[in-house]
């Protein structure tokens, strides 16, 4: 049995690399342990969030499918940060967890060139340093060109509950034994990861009077910019807010001990997510915080299942009672499923190149968890680029390699395979140096033509897309070549908008950059034909002109540096007078670009230019080197 492609895993990453392969033309078989569990989401029911809701927004730019999944199957949605700067406003949805993977499953089924496998793969077929394919648990071999692995928190997993540990997956279920010891036999460098989740409280136990409602936005929004809409934005399903108690906080500190993180288990290996901790992990590390939030968020319309957003936790059972009775509002809850950490196996993400494609094995490509990030958005990101970059490494194309200034997933990408990870990672707008330029409102407008190129885009989107652009210059021309005179009625509209009058004329494009005003009160003064979606993006540029300006100017001195290219025979320890660490991490990382290698930590200025003066001196000068 012969295919192209095939895809070990069927979580969120799974299906993105999946559907990448299988839309772009070639055969592609999807692996998992559990068909049920395809686009399973064992932890937080939502989509998106800071950064995270721009992530989701660049897949369905580039014509992945997790988008267009969440509008299906999302029962509350808002815009976070929708009182700051279009710069960190990003989309957050509560999705049902039923509807969700019951989607993705039916999208998965009807794509063509797709089949799904229920098995678990414990070992790969490599000759000459090449993957050929993968063996199974029952020994059945099956060939292919390509693997790639996005095998999730599922290698050697264990359940941690206090002084308890079971080898087994999220819902219970077989892990995988024995792939990453094969992986590290054949070199790859193996570490040990942990996450957990709360505890699922049934909904008619409490009592939601102590605590604070959270609606879903008065307004309707999708991740897709197909813009099609599934719900009714009156309808929507609200979420509580309540907050940890003194009570909370003496439960745990006279318990930690019982922890499995602090002390319940002494062979604990895996490190837990900085930016997403344990509520032990709070109570100690901000030891001086009263009180923590916490959100009560549905799981389904189809069950009652309450996800206590921000109490993850991996303390014995009888402590998770009283835990769970000292908050508002829970002093009678019931318990229907208690909290637990997961500790699993991961590889060393520097081992990766930029297109997701092993260093140690070829063609052989990993995503998600295994390559140690946390969270379904940065899973699907990864996912979608290994599919696309497995498919035109398949076509002798040159791989999608986004840039720092394109897109999070390229600053996502660019953190894992070049500074490596301790923690599993999660992406943050910080972790941005250009994020002005990485806004939710604008994926399409950077990353559209890049899906349309790798064959994801269909003709019918990328016109639309081609229109919205259009229009877009358009509506910019019309407010550059409309312009208003300090006539009475003119002025005594601009005092009803509160601001201020003119004493010049002034053309309506100069007007928008006021701060006070908006595209829609220059309805009043001029027709504008034109879609809200292409106001509001007209609105933000002529607003944040100066800024993005500034922000390109910055971004393309990075830009240069990443395409001065290193040549990949380039041997560091010929290079007089570079710093050992610097020689050890560039030979461990290799980096491609003098851009790529300045990120590197431990590599400074200096190490930078005995490189470049090295190249320079060592080989011909070409356009794509130095």
């Amino acid at each position: 049995m012969f295919y192209e492609i095939i895809v070990v895993g069927g979580g969120h990453a799974g299906c993105e690399a999946s559907l990448a392969s299988a839309r772009k033309g070639h055969k592609t078989l999807l692996i998992t342990g559990n068909i049920k569990n395809i686009a399973d989401m064992p932890c937080n029911p939502s989509i998106g969030g800071s950064a995270k809701g721009i992530v989701v927004r660049e897949i369905d730019a580039l014509g992945g499918e997790m988008g267009r999944n969440a509008d299906k199957s999302l029962i509350q949605i808002k815009m976070l940060n929708s009182a700051k700067g279009p710069a960190v406003q990003a989309l957050r949805a509560q999705a049902d967890k039923i509807t969700y993977p019951k989607e993705m499953l039916k999208t998965l089924r009807s794509t063509a060139n797709l089949e799904i496998k229920e098995s678990l793969v414990e070992d790969l077929i490599i000759a000459d340093n090449c993957v050929k394919g993968v063996i199974l648990e029952n020994s059945e071999k099956i060939y292919s060109d390509i693997v790639i692995l996005t095998t999730g928190t599922y290698l050697k997993a264990d359940i941690l509950v206090g002084d308890t540990r079971k080898r087994e997956g999220p819902h219970g279920e077989k892990p995988s034994n024995h792939l990453s010891d094969k992986l590290r036999y054949y070199g790859f460098k193996i570490i040990r990861l942990k996450t957990g989740t709360p505890q699922r409280i049934d909904k008619k136990t409490i009592d939601f009077s102590k605590a604070k409602v959270e609606y879903g936005d008065n307004e309707y929004h999708t991740f897709s910019f197909d813009n099609k809409t599934y719900y009714d934005k009156d309808k929507q399903t609200p979420c509580h807010l309540i907050y940890t108690q003194p009570e909370t906080h003496k439960i745990i500190r006279e318990n930690l001990n019982k922890s499995s993180m602090y002390g319940g288990l002494s062979d604990i290996k895996g490190v837990g997510p900085r930016y997403c901790p344990s509520i032990e992990d709070k109570i100690v590390r901000f030891a001086d915080k009263e009180k923590h939030q916490l959100f009560l968020e549905p799981e389904s319309l189809y069950y009652d299942d309450i996800y206590i957003q921000g109490f993850s936790t991996s303390m014995p059972i009888d402590v998770q009672e009283k835990m769970v009775h000292s908050l508002p509002g829970l002093e009678k809850a019931k318990i229907l499923k208690y909290a637990y950490a997961i500790e699993y196996d991961a590889i060393d993400a520097k081992q990766l190149k930029q297109s997701l494609e092993t260093k140690v094995i070829t063609n052989l490509f990993t995503a998600g968890q295994i390559n140690g990030t946390s969270g379904y958005e940065e899973a699907a990101c990864q996912g979608l680029i290994a599919g696309i970059n497995a498919s035109l490494k398949l076509e002798g194309k040159e791989p999608l390699i986004l840039k720092r200034n394109e897109a999070y997933i390229g600053v996502l990408i660019d953190d894992l395979v070049t500074k490596g990870i301790i923690d599993p990672y999660r992406l943050l707008t910080s972790r941005a140096e250009y994020r002005l330029l990485l806004r939710s409102d604008n994926a399409d407008l950077r990353l559209r033509e890049y899906g349309y190129n790798v064959g994801l885009i269909d003709e019918k989107r990328y016109q639309q897309y081609q229109q919205k652009l259009k229009d877009i210059e358009s509506l910019k021309q019309l407010l550059l070549n409309n312009k208003i005179t300090p006539k009475e009625e003119i002025n005594k509209y601009l005092a009803s908008i509160n601001t201020m009058p003119i004493k010049d004329s002034l053309t309506l494009y100069q007007l928008l950059k006021r701060s006070e005003i908006n595209i829609y009160q220059l309805a009043n003064l001029i027709n504008i034909p034109y879609s809200d979606e292409v106001q509001k993006q007209v609105e933000i540029q002529i607003k944040y002109e100066g800024y993005i300006k500034k922000t390109l100017q910055e971004a393309q001195k990075m830009v240069d540096l990443d395409n001065k290219k290193i040549p990949a025979d380039i041997d560091y320890d010929k290079i007089h007078n570079l710093a050992s660490e610097a020689k050890q991490k560039l030979k461990e990382i290799q980096p491609t670009s003098i851009g790529q290698a300045l990120r590197i930590s431990g590599v400074n200025p200096t190490d930078i230019s005995l490189i470049m003066v090295y190249i320079k001196k060592e080989y011909f000068y070409e356009s794509k080197s130095i």
